[in-house]
């Protein structure tokens, strides 16, 4: 792959995309599908599955916006006792602060129905038992209350990065090119494992297409030898725990994006369908990426809501 470097905070949707492809044989295989349908909204579902996993940016938000219709779509699928659970790649805050979030943008979520990446990492960090010490790539206001793991953030390291044990990528919202070649420096001298708690290249916002915490952690695997690991669509940690939990039934996945929502469901054996109006693919035509990247949405629709 080329060499890249960053200079700002988001990324063109081509750039997005083709970074994408570029990293094809990491994710999960593509599962051959049929000609995708469309349809209009949600409601038109609802008598297909027996519940809905629910991707959160582009879905129910675009940064701190509720989108409009979200709201009355989650309190049509309660009162009709359809399940549903948000899987979200946020990492920077814990799930409780997501549920606050939800909260405040008007969107009746319990607690419970919150499956996030951050959940998913902390959860398999015990697979590490030769490491007992950690530092986040993080938010200023993190306290890792969400963890019993000993936990620091990494940008209140005084002395050489060399001497942190392992990685934790929670964050990019204050990462920038000189962090990231600092690290690339560090890893080069001394490769230790570096755990990702958003795959995600990009995140849709009020501003563009931010960059991520995924966007950055291959470029790592690129440039160096550590040892980098997901936790988060498309990857497989997430689905299990809602799958497991709900047992066997013919359930969907409801995402933007491609390469995390529709392939990481299809990858467990998940329908998928597809939104277009405020993600990923917002003001784009679907199918040539589709084409391009033959990962087939069962369904495609512009939103949850019909508005």
């Amino acid at each position: 792959m080329t060499a890249m470097t960053v200079q700002q905070k988001t990324i063109t949707f081509h750039a997005a995309f083709d970074r994408y492809e570029a990293i094809r044989d990491r994710l999960p295989s593509v599962v051959v599908q049929q000609a995708s349908r469309q349809a209009t909204c949600l409601d038109e579902m609802v008598d297909y599955y027996e519940g809905f996993l629910l991707d959160s940016f582009g879905v129910l938000n675009v940064g701190n916006s509720a989108i409009e219709g979200a709201a009355r779509v989650l309190e049509d699928l309660r009162l009709r006792h359809i399940p549903f659970r948000i899987l979200t790649n946020a990492a920077s805050y814990t799930s409780q602060d997501a549920f606050h979030k939800y909260k405040h943008l008007g969107l009746d979520i319990r607690r419970d129905e919150i499956i996030s990446s951050r959940d998913t990492l902390f959860a398999n960090l015990s697979e590490y038992s030769q490491i007992s010490q950690w530092a986040a790539i993080a938010t200023p206001q993190d306290e890792f209350q969400d963890t019993k793991q000993d936990v620091s953030n990494l940008f209140e390291v005084s002395g050489s990065w060399d001497d942190v044990p392992a990685f934790l990528f929670l964050t990019a919202e204050n990462w920038t090119q000189a962090h990231q070649d600092r690290l690339i420096e560090s890893l080069l001298r001394h490769p230790r494992p570096v755990i990702v708690g958003n795959p995600d290249l990009v995140a849709p916002r009020e501003n563009g297409l931010t960059i991520e915490p995924g966007f950055w952690a291959h470029d790592l695997r690129d440039k160096t030898q550590a040892d980098v690991v997901f936790f988060g669509k498309p990857y497989h940690h997430a689905f299990d725990i809602a799958l497991n939990a709900w047992g066997a039934g013919h359930y969907a996945m409801v995402g933007d994006t491609l390469h995390t929502d529709i392939l990481g469901g299809q990858a467990v054996g998940l329908d998928t369908i597809c939104l277009t109006q405020h993600g990923l693919f917002r003001n784009k035509p679907l199918a040539p990426f589709i084409a391009r990247s033959g990962i087939m949405p069962i369904w495609t629709m512009p939103a949850l809501a019909k508005l």
